[in-house]
């Protein structure tokens, strides 16, 4: 019998799993967290089956079982409440990094059982001072990743507030501001050098012309420093942004025009998907197959990391478009949920 696959999904109604053995066809394997919008789930290849789901607005939950039943391990204790993003450490899975809006980020190291609140952010002035230019969301940590190689440095992408850098696994931070946008989304550390960090951004600063480039930004020193990158597009706005598992100079993106206030028009997001393969200095358009989603904003990209070739799509109308060549070639998946904010794909063990 082939080995399975899951496909996790994290949605603006809950967290859905899908199973499948050939990464064609799925079928659904559960459904959860279905009261709370799921900003960021997360799963270790070495524990398929665990799924660490942040909700925005009731904490951290676990499912053990590929999401099929799910536990608040901290319920009615002290913790992250409106959490946006979640991460888990390479080394040690019981600990479990949670950003949240408003900006705070928490720790566990049992599992999330327990918590610690970082208080060390706030100890940065410009914490005090970010904004956020939707009035129905506060300033939020939308993403916290870690350096393969050196797991205590952290790099947690505000909104709307830059990049802030960690060498001791929180104790301290500094913020990197130095020519990036203000408005960071995704970040993507190269796993052979680690000082190599690319971004994808939302523009509101490059709109603004706080800043050179437009949605994606690279950085050759740990982020001390950017430059921007995919300037041969005109959009300014980016969610997804993915390295190949083993080439780090291959690159994805999706970029759309405008923001989302802009989508009501008849033409959407006006969205493409681009490829670099040499590190970002040049990207053109993939996608036959694509064209038809340019009006929804994709959300997610992600690979499947044994056969790096075949990759997935997902975009906010909670569709999800698979690619069997490097993005040359796309096809719609039997899948259909609520809009998609996050995805994650592991082999079963």
């Amino acid at each position: 019998m082939a080995a399975s696959m899951y496909l996790y999904l994290g949605t603006r109604k809950g967290a859905v799993a899908l199973q499948s053995t050939d990464g064609e066809t799925w079928e659904p394997l559960s459904e959860g967290l279905g009261g709370w919008e799921v900003p960021k789930l997360t799963v270790n290849q070495a524990q398929p089956q665990r799924v660490v789901a942040g909700t925005r607005g009731d904490g951290v939950w676990i499912s053990e079982d590929a999401g099929q039943t799910w536990n608040k391990p901290s319920y009615g204790r002290r913790g992250p409440g409106k959490v946006r993003c979640v991460m888990i450490d390479d080394k040690d899975p019981d600990t479990i990094y949670a950003g949240t809006e408003p900006i705070d980020i928490f720790v566990t190291h049992d599992g999330a059982k327990s918590w610690e609140r970082l208080e060390s952010v706030w100890d940065l002035p410009s914490i005090a001072s970010v904004t956020y230019p939707v009035p129905t969301v506060e300033p939020h940590v939308r993403e916290i990743v870690q350096d393969p190689k050196t797991p205590t440095t952290l790099y947690s992408a505000l909104q709307v507030g830059y990049i802030l850098k960690s060498l001791d696994s929180g104790k301290t931070w500094h913020l990197l501001d130095k020519g990036l946008d203000l408005d960071v989304h995704t970040i993507v550390i190269d796993h052979k050098d680690p000082d190599r960090l690319f971004i994808a951004t939302g523009g509101e600063g490059a709109r603004q012309g706080l800043v050179d480039g437009r949605a994606f930004y690279r950085s050759a020193d740990g982020g001390e420093s950017w430059g921007p990158m995919a300037l041969e597009f005109p959009h300014f706005y980016s969610i997804p942004l993915a390295m190949h598992p083993k080439n780090p100079n291959i690159l994805y993106g999706a970029m759309a025009t405008g923001d989302p206030r802009d989508w009501s028009r008849p033409t959407g997001a006006e969205s493409v998907v681009i490829r670099s393969e040499d590190g970002g200095a040049t990207w053109q358009e993939v996608g036959g197959g694509l064209a038809e989603t340019s009006k929804v904003c994709p959300s997610g990209i992600i690979f499947d990391e044994e056969n790096p070739d075949h990759m997935y799509v997902g975009l906010q109308n909670g569709e999800v478009y698979s690619s069997r060549d490097g993005g040359d070639s796309w096809g719609k998946l039997n899948v259909k949920v609520s809009s998609i904010a996050n995805m994650k794909l592991v082999h079963a063990s």
